[in-house]
């Protein structure tokens, strides 16, 4: 029964090598048919070398989908749930809506480098990381002088944008554009929740009447973070200003009092100075006052997601 055990396992794993080495020959000749680059043919072998340590050749999603629901939904608890109670959103969930989520998400894997999305870009899916490190960075819609860039590591997701678009009742069939661009910045692996599935996903949320779900959200999500951070930048600079220009005006009090204590000529000659200081001064301050209001103005506020209202 060993030798035969042995025997079966060996010719099984044969049989999905050589699988993997006609995808692999067919995948190169079709790359060579192509004329791809150097660049795109490397990031394709890559990423098939990257999905065979991860499956060894077998897919279990069509593996999965074959059996009946019952032994499908313990499956994928047995397979998702750990990972799922990991993300902070998912924590205070009961069980039964664990049960349906983990049987609605789809593994995903990325190499390194790759884009997941584009800034502008319609949002299809969002995409909690199981495992990898990923670069999430925006520039308000190409907005002047405005960039942000942050790390998503495990635990963490992207893609929030779609949950806005799901909790809302008024949104129609045209998905959200991303409002950031998040790159792999090393082998990932991820879970996905898709549009379709996430409108099921939001129905739950909903059902929680949670405000710690909707803090929960805010916390980790990119979005907040980031309008936070502007919000704070902004209000820190209005105060910078308001302070220096505070300290000008009583410098100008200071030399006008010294002027009048002064001589006739003394004084005069420090008017004409002052004069001339408060000219350049208002030349430079019109240059750089729309830069100002650009740096002053913080990012527009989030959509609000209501997991409380009700269709």
């Amino acid at each position: 029964m060993l030798i035969g055990n042995i025997q079966t396992y060996l010719q099984s794993m044969t049989v999905r090598l050589e699988e993997m080495r006609v995808k692999r020959r067919d995948s190169e000749q079709w790359m060579h048919h192509r004329l791809l680059p150097q660049e795109l043919r490397e990031r394709v072998r890559r990423y098939d070398a990257y999905k065979w340590v991860n499956t060894r050749g077998v897919d279990e999603e069509a593996l999965v989908a074959n059996l009946p629901k019952d032994l499908r939904r313990d499956i994928k608890r047995h397979l998702c749930l750990g990972l799922v109670r990991r993300v902070p959103l998912f924590a205070n969930m009961d069980e039964r809506l664990l049960d349906a989520i983990c049987e609605r998400l789809r593994p995903a894997l990325y190499t390194e480098r790759t884009f997941i999305i584009r800034e502008g870009d319609p949002v299809d899916q969002m995409l909690f990381i199981i495992r990898g490190c990923l670069e999430s960075i925006t520039t308000d819609g190409g907005r002047s002088g405005f960039f942000n860039r942050s790390l998503l590591e495990e635990s963490d997701f992207c893609g929030e944008e779609l949950l806005t678009w799901a909790l809302d009742p008024k949104a129609g069939l045209s998905l959200p554009s991303s409002t950031r661009t998040v790159r792999a910045l090393s082998e990932v692996e991820a879970f996905a929740l898709h549009s379709d599935e996430l409108k099921f996903v939001a129905g739950q949320f909903r059902r929680m009447h949670s405000k710690q779900v909707q803090h929960t959200f805010r916390f980790y999500s990119q979005q907040w973070r980031t309008w936070a951070a502007t919000y704070i930048q902004a209000a820190w600079r209005r105060h910078l200003k308001r302070r220096a220009a505070e300290l000008r005006r009583r410098e100008e009090e200071e030399e006008e009092a010294a002027a009048i204590r002064s001589s006739t000529g003394l004084k005069t000659t420090m008017l004409v100075s002052r004069f001339a200081a408060n000219a350049m001064r208002g030349v430079h301050r019109q240059r750089s006052r729309r830069a100002d209001e650009v740096l002053m103005m913080p990012m527009p506020k989030p959509s609000e997601p209501d997991f409380g209202a009700d269709y």
